[in-house]
């Protein structure tokens, strides 16, 4: 049925109940001509007359009368529908659809989710992890959130923070292996690559030089194509690994890694989180963007700067004293 049929059946009945088409067209807000137009639209395509017409009253057609008796429960239904959806935008409830990069991403991910459960136990958080970029459509997403360039057109999105790749090794390396001091060195290291899911595309290193992030290709002692196990590997000492900061700055901090070469970490990449049209969002999505932005952006949590990334690096560099 077309939308103007439906229009011209609530005009109808709004014109029973008021006693006139010019009131019905005020309470619709639109002009009397355009009711009359409409409700004469809807009598020519059913081929019958809904109402009788007179310059002071107006009264429904016995098949007008049938009409409206048919179709009240049915305009009912919608109009009770339409006001669920409208309280549900404004509630925050329901299901929230995530979606998130794989690598290293859930020690930043889990704390929101935590945290925004805690706040509001009616959500159901529905939450995707995958290193792919998918299609926002096809995903059904509510939120998301990308490392490297902002996400599409008709996407808005917020940066959160820069995304740091370091140079790390474990103390166990260190005393057993020694530090690289150049780049160069790297070559004679033992070193794990990161293998790209979906594709298996080994990863170089990504390494500031002069200002300029340079691709530099390594032979690998290990590769994976999962975070966590790279960074367990690097933690275990069997090898040095270029670690990115949402795993590594804690570890870093807590002195179980080591950041080296720390004058060639690179930060060209960043964290943004994303989501659809910042007019109509429901309350629920906009209350978690909230938070992640409140949580994330400018957040040193998985950040170090250059002066805190040398201090480590020196103290990690430093032998132990023999007693």
């Amino acid at each position: 049925m077309p939308i103007s049929d439906f229009r011209a059946i609530e005009t109808l009945a709004k014109a029973v109940e008021l006693g006139s088409i010019r009131r019905a067209a005020a309470v619709q807000g639109v002009s009397p001509q355009a009711a009359s137009q409409a409700l004469a639209a809807l009598e020519a395509r059913l081929g019958v007359r809904l109402l009788h017409r007179t310059t002071r009253s107006i009264a429904l057609t016995s098949e007008g009368q049938q009409l409206l008796e048919a179709t009240q429960p049915a305009l009912a239904a919608l109009e009770r529908a339409l006001d669920r959806a409208r309280t549900a935008k404004d509630e925050i409830a329901g299901p929230l659809r995530i979606v998130a990069p794989k690598y290293s991403f859930l020690p930043v991910l889990w704390p929101l989710v935590d945290e925004f459960c805690r706040r509001h136990p009616d959500v159901q958080p529905d939450v995707k992890l995958d290193d792919r970029i998918g299609n926002w459509v096809q995903d059904r997403a509510d939120v998301g959130f990308r490392i490297g360039s902002p996400p599409e057109d008709g996407l808005a999105a917020r940066r959160l923070f820069a995304m740091q790749l370091i140079v790390c090794a474990a103390p166990a390396y260190i005393a057993a292996h020694g530090a690289p001091d150049s780049i160069e060195q790297l070559a004679s290291h033992r070193c794990s690559v990161f293998r790209q899911p979906g594709t298996g595309r080994v990863l170089p290193w990504l390494l500031k030089v002069g200002g300029e992030v340079i691709s530099h290709d390594l032979p690998p002692a290990l590769s994976t194509n999962d975070a966590q196990f790279e960074t367990e590997a690097v933690l275990a000492g069997h090898v040095i690994g270029l670690l990115s900061g949402l795993s590594a700055a804690p570890l870093i901090r807590a002195g179980r890694l080591v950041p080296l070469l720390t004058a060639h970490a690179a930060d060209h990449l960043s964290v943004h989180v994303y989501y659809g049209s910042r007019t109509a969002l429901p309350s629920r999505v906009r209350a978690f963007v909230d938070l992640s932005v409140e949580r994330l952006a400018q957040s040193s949590a998985y950040v170090l700067d250059a002066r805190e990334l040398a201090a480590a690096e020196a103290k990690g560099r430093r032998k132990p004293r023999r007693r």
